[in-house]
């Protein structure tokens, strides 16, 4: 009677009112030695961290009737024949005054106790509905241990089948012994001769009971054994009910959404219905999803007492359906999503599980779901995970979310935790390979190895047949068939392995790959599930030869692929969702993914690797065996890989105006990935953020499309150059998202959802192509990007006057006229996870408009199963043409022939010791180092000196999971040492070790006597919408503590750096007025020494801003190009520490090397003169004659237009050391300055100049802004 997995629902199978109210476990099957690693059953005297107990039961005895007639009495001897009586048990909890116990006095020095038989033939009864045996009992307290047992099966009481366990005799009150079936273990030490020894506790016939007595003397007394159902009451909203919304940290009933003005509504309600009493109530929630996420969670405990769930076998409550008529088929009603909280020191910073039903139904119901049915939660994870297991023994509670559309009250009641752990024989068989992929001819060796509980030898001799079965394959064609078995004596060693070997046949037949399946069976012993398959592989055909050409091959195999085989080439499923590897096969996926967090454990390189090939493996046993393509977000780095490579996140990379450094740290994110297993990365982002108040500011390379264009170098670093290289072992296929106007949505925190990630784009269609289409024609005309990721945003073109947004998954004019046909895109469209749930109407309009619309592969994630049932429908029925479909696979198909997958499915893992290399950690350092932008540097402070006393402050100074953002081997990141890495801390103790530091987080530690201070402020980590300003607690703020830390610290020490670790400007104002130099650095990744080296000097400060840095919060948007533009820093400020001088001798150097017409020739000369006129320059290489170096580089500058034989790399010398003058004009102003006010605009035109390949007019402009800042 346990819940069914419905996979067309996506839920589970739940029970009405009429058809039971109380838990009834049906067919129950338990097998030998279950309770071996199980404690003494529960009892009373336990309940400190249990639910409460319910359920039915039924009285087996009571003892009210005196000395029951069928007790009989044994012993060793007659002296020690134990004296029985029944006594008054008026002290027993529940017990009424006048009844009676069984009470046994004993004084035993050999063996002795009593049997409790029914009377044959017709005594025996039937146990199968409940769950376990209880009595209660009542001893001396004597330490002793007492063996009782329940009798199954056979004649009589004394040729039945004996399954024992214990209770300790620890105290001398009453005490309740509750033993569920699945711990009662066959007894080894003695069984009847003449009764059954099948190893099976059947619990249909069921003879009786009986306790074996310890050595020793003394008296215990037995009252009220009965059988019960394991049901325990977590919640029945009944007095005292949980606190609703309590205080953080308290328990009881708190709601939750991206809204926080429409989280739900909680109200205890009177909720009346069968077999409860009339005053009955309920909690009552009122939620509206239709325009945000929204719930509740309920925490019985928070910070002390979890409940222990081991012991039960799933998670049940009374649901109330506001429905008033069920919908028209099963499964097509409204999916709630339920989570459970497992480990970890409390509710907050506990382990996910999650699962969901389908309310389809009217009025109240059962939903009952076993705790097999919940998976590990790949989307969020509060603490990033703990152990990736459901212990059960911690539990803190339970969460409900509706999905996306819900708009009702529903009602829950009689929470509770039932049924027993599904215990399995003690005896396991498992098998190695699961999957053997053949070549016709080849032998299969299939490894069967035996284990036992505790790695124990086998107690009793085990038998395990063996054959093969039927599959596709044809015996004695394809194979020799095999059976036999393998027989492990009594005394075995645990780990034992036989061998099974099929000899598979050649012939010169081209064909698809068929199957062999071995079957293996035996008794008293657990066969594996996943029982072994041989596979012949597929040869001789047209698509498998690597010598035609590619478009050939790929018309070749779409024309074999039946239209199942092709919706399932466009599903891609999270890896956590699957529910049985094998699913892979059976629903033909065409991709997997790992969701952020989604690690193998232990998450290192090598399980990764065995992990995706383990899957690519079972991917491999279709027909067809169209490989697998496994993709993750490698976004800064393999991020979700703990000792992988972290770089600055793309802000930081942005700022870096470094596109070659960008590719190779591309190239390493592509070899690290690749050489772990996936073969495709959901990155780069090329996002053009024009809101920094946006939680992804931090994935875009910045706010200017220019900028973005530029830095997507990274696309090659992924991909390499050509098509050819992207089978190579250090590359990996990209994704460019989001397409498109992701950075742009309007922030709405009023409107539900998220209060700007994921919102609406609203614009002319002039400004859309201009600022966020841009950078996807490179991306897919230079780059050949391929795949694209949709944005789950909407745009509204404002052209037209009408408030009319669309979601990006289903533009088809966006999608299909433009990216595929107008720009030329090749590749194929992946959809964002779930994104397709978010369009209007029901989930049938959601696939066939996204498909439509021309996606051609959906992450789906979590429900593959209906998504194709769904697909197959909407073609079946016409709605999505069969072209529409080709098309999406072929596009599919392509890229992983590209990817080389036909040929090498499986890991090359020759880089895979480079992962985390120091090699590799070397050139994120470089990019950390150079993504630092100097934002101030009163009294020229920075570099620091290497040497005296340095205090440093701040948490995320010394905290790697906070310089490294979220997307850091979880979704939403964390804090502490998350990966290996340096921390900032750390990098200044290795760049500077003759420098005594002294570090305080909170800086109370004493502050006098020291030099120089950093001080480290920012912000905690965060991923997409989850980091949106005005969402949880999200603000572009520096917070209190950390503005007393720098008012501290700074207004002591004289010399004071202050460091800002966050993925977006915040707004300084004038919290950082005490500090003499201040550094943007974003978020620098796991290499904090690349921040170090830039604070003393090892490497200067060339950073810039890729992001207007505002005055206010009032200010956002703003953005470079902004008719009023007025910022406390604008778009591509830095301060550099390197000389001037010498970034023109080398503009010098390279001009003179190309100098072949007159204009290059004149160029030279001027600098020539420019850098031997020594009273133009201070000692340090710095300016000191500033307006006849402004005058000579804007001639030089004039110059160097009308030749083609300079570079982007010599405008990029001469304009930088033109805005070293301006900005030092500027800086010399202050930032409140009117002339910086006028100033802020030309700068930042001037930056987007450069980028657009207008060097003229960025010198220019930024000569203009020195005369503004000079006069």
């Amino acid at each position: 009677m346990h819940p069914v997995p419905d996979r067309r629902r996506g839920g589970f199978r739940t029970r009405t009112a009429a058809l039971l109210a109380l838990t009834l476990t049906a067919s129950l099957l338990v097998t030998p030695g279950a309770a071996r690693a199980l404690p003494d059953p529960v009892t009373a005297s336990s309940t400190g961290i249990e639910p409460t107990p319910a359920g039915e039961r039924r009285t087996v005895e009571d003892y009210e009737d005196g000395v029951p007639p069928e007790v009989l009495l044994f012993a060793s001897t007659e002296a020690e024949r134990p004296d029985v009586a029944t006594v008054a048990t008026g002290d027993r909890p529940g017990a009424g005054s006048d009844d009676d116990a069984f009470s046994v006095r004993y004084d035993i020095e050999g063996w002795g106790g009593f049997t409790h038989n029914f009377i044959a033939p017709d005594g025996h009864q039937d146990w199968r509905e409940y769950d376990g045996f209880s009595f209660w009992v009542k001893g001396d307290g004597s330490g002793r241990r007492v063996q009782f047992e329940i009798k199954d099966g056979g004649a009589h009481g004394e040729a039945s089948e004996l399954w024992e366990s214990f209770f300790t005799d620890d105290s001398t009150g009453w005490k309740q012994v509750r033993t569920t079936f699945p711990e009662f273990a066959w007894r080894t030490s003695y069984q009847p001769g003449d009764g059954p020894k099948d190893r099976e506790l059947q619990l249909d016939r069921m003879w009786g009971f009986a306790v074996n007595l310890p050595q020793g003397a003394g008296e215990l007394r037995f009252d009220q054994v009965e059988l019960f159902t394991n049901v325990a009451t977590v919640a029945d909203f009944e007095a005292p009910q949980p606190t609703l919304n309590p205080p953080a940290g308290q328990p009881g009933i708190i709601t939750f959404g991206g809204d926080p003005s429409r989280v739900p509504e909680l109200s205890y309600v009177d909720a009346p219905r069968d077999g409860v009493p009339a005053d009955n109530q309920a909690l009552a929630v009122a939620v509206d999803t239709t325009s945000s996420w929204a719930g509740f969670a309920h925490h019985p405990s928070f910070d002390t007492d979890p409940q222990d769930w081991s012991r039960f076998g799933g998670f049940r409550f009374w649901y109330f359906s506001p429905l008033t008529v069920p919908p028209a088929a099963p499964g097509a009603g409204r999916p709630i999503d339920l989570e459970i909280k497992d480990g970890g020191v409390d509710a907050e910073h506990s382990e996910l599980w999650t699962t969901s039903f389908t309310e389809d139904w009217v009025g109240w119901r059962l939903v009952e779901i076993p705790f097999s049915q919940f998976r590990y939660r790949t989307d969020d994870q509060p603490v990033g995970g703990i152990n990736q297991e459901l212990d059960l023994d911690r539990m803190w509670g339970y969460a409900m979310q509706p999905r996306s559309g819900y708009a009702d009250t529903f009602r829950i009641d009689d929470v509770q935790v039932y049924g027993v752990p599904q215990v399995g024989p003690t005896v396991r068989v498992d098998t190695t390979p699961a999957v053997s992929l053949l070549d016709e001819g080849e032998s299969a060796i299939v490894t069967v190895r035996i284990t036992n509980t505790d790695d124990a030898p086998l107690d009793n001799e085990v038998t395990l047949r063996y054959a093969t079965g039927t599959g596709t394959a044809t015996a004695g064609e394809d194979y020799q068939p095999v059976e036999g078995e393998f027989v492990f004596p009594a005394g075995t060693a645990s780990g034992t392995t036989r061998q099974i070997t099929v000899q598979t046949l050649s012939d010169d037949d081209a064909e698809t790959a068929e199957n062999i399946p071995l079957t293996l069976s035996g008794s008293g012993l657990a066969v594996a599930e996943d029982l072994p398959n041989i596979v012949l592989n597929a040869h001789g055909l047209p698509y498998l030869d690597e010598t035609r050409p590619l478009d050939e091959r790929v018309a070749d195999l779409l024309a074999r692929m039946s239209v199942e085989e092709k919706v399932g080439q466009m599903t891609q499923a999270e890896r956590n969702a699957l529910d049985s590897p094998d699913d892979l096969a059976t629903w033909r996926l065409g991709s997997l993914l790992s969701g952020g967090g989604s690690t193998p454990n232990p998450n290192t390189a090598e399980s990764w690797a065995d992990m995706v090939d383990g899957y690519q493996t079972r991917a491999l046993q279709t027909r067809l065996q169209i490989p697998l393509v496994y993709g993750v977000d490698a976004v800064h780095g393999h991020s979700n890989l703990r000792g992988a490579t972290i770089f600055p996140h793309n802000i930081g990379l942005g700022a870096a105006r470094d596109p070659e450094l960008v590719e190779r740290a591309g190239h390493i994110t592509a070899r690290e990935t690749r050489a772990t297993g996936p073969q495709w990365s959901f990155a780069p982002c090329a996002c053009v953020a024009r809101d920094d108040r946006w939680g992804r500011t931090y994935e875009a390379y910045g706010e200017d499309p220019a900028l973005v264009v530029a830095n997507e170098t990274v696309i090659d670093g992924l991909q390499g150059h050509t098509l050819a290289d992207r089978r190579h072992a250090d590359r990996v296929l990209a994704s460019v998202k989001h397409y498109a106007g992701d950075g742009g949505t309007e922030y709405q925190p009023g409107n539900g959802g998220y209060p700007i990630d994921q919102g609406v784009a609203v614009m002319s269609r002039e400004e859309f192509d201009r600022v966020h289409l841009e950078p996807y024609i490179p991306a897919v005309r230079e780059h050949h990007a391929g795949t694209i990721m949709p944005s789950y945003s909407s745009v509204d073109f404002t052209d037209d006057g009408v408030g009319n947004p669309v979601k990006m998954h289903a533009h088809k004019e966006l999608l299909t006229d433009v990216l595929k046909e107008e720009i030329g895109f090749d590749g194929f469209l992946i959809s964002d996870y779930a994104a397709i749930d978010q369009i209007p109407g029901d989930y049938a309009s959601d696939v066939r408009t996204s498909i439509n619309a021309g996606l051609d592969m959906i992450m789906v994630p979590n429900e593959y199963q209906r998504f194709e049932e769904t697909l197959l429908g909407e073609i079946e029925a016409g709605n999505v043409p069969m072209s529409r479909i080709d098309d999406a696979v072929s596009r599919i198909l392509t890229q992983k022939f590209h990817l080389g997958l036909f040929e090498q499915p499986f890991t090359d893992r020759t880089h895979l010791a480079d992962v985390g290399s120091p090699e590799h950690r070397a050139v994120a350092r470089e990019a950390a180092a150079k993504s630092q932008v100097l934002l101030r540097n009163d009294g020229q402070i920075l570099p620091l000196v290497a040497t005296g006393k340095l205090y440093v402050a701040g948490d995320n100074a010394d905290d790697i999971g906070a310089q490294s953002g979220g997307w850091t081997i979880t979704w939403q990141g964390g804090t502490g040492d998350i990966t290996p890495g340096t921390s900032i801390l750390d990098g200044i103790r290795q760049v500077a070790p003759d420098t005594e530091v002294t570090y305080s987080a909170d800086a109370s530690a004493p502050l006098a006597g020291h030099d120089r201070a950093v001080v480290v402020v920012g912000e905690r980590p965060y991923a997409e919408g989850v980091g949106d300003i005005g969402n949880n607690g999200f603000t572009m703020t520096v917070s209190a503590a950390e503005q007393d830390i720098v008012d501290r610290v700074c207004s002591t020490v004289d010399d004071c750096v202050v460091l800002v670790v966050s993925g977006r400007p915040l707004v300084l104002d004038d919290a950082l007025a005490p500090a003499d130099a201040v550094v943007a650095s974003w978020l620098p990744g796991t290499e904090g020494a690349g921040v170090a080296d830039v604070l003393f000097g090892e490497r200067p400060f060339t950073g810039r801003l890729p992001v207007t840095w505002p005055r206010s919060l009032g200010q956002e948007p703003i953005n470079v190009g902004d008719t009023s533009y007025d910022p406390l820093y604008p778009y591509g400020w830095g301060l550099r520490t390197d000389p001037t001088r010498d970034r023109l001798r080398e503009l010098r150097a390279e001009l003179a090397e190309i100098r072949q017409d007159g204009w290059t020739r004149a160029a030279v000369a001027l600098l020539d003169r420019s850098l031997r006129t020594e009273s133009s320059w201070h000692a340090d290489g710095s300016v000191r004659d500033e307006p006849q170096l402004v005058k000579d580089l804007t001639v030089i500058s004039t110059l160097m237009a009308f030749t083609t034989r300079d570079s982007a790399a010599h405008h990029e010398l001469l304009v930088s050391s033109l805005r070293d003058v301006a900005q030092a004009a500027i800086a010399r102003e202050g930032v409140t300055a009117t002339s910086v006010t006028r100033t802020s605009a030309l700068t930042a035109d001037a930056e987007h100049a450069l980028l657009t390949d207008k060097p003229t007019v960025a010198t220019l402009k930024l000569a203009a802004a020195w005369r503004i800042a000079a006069d």
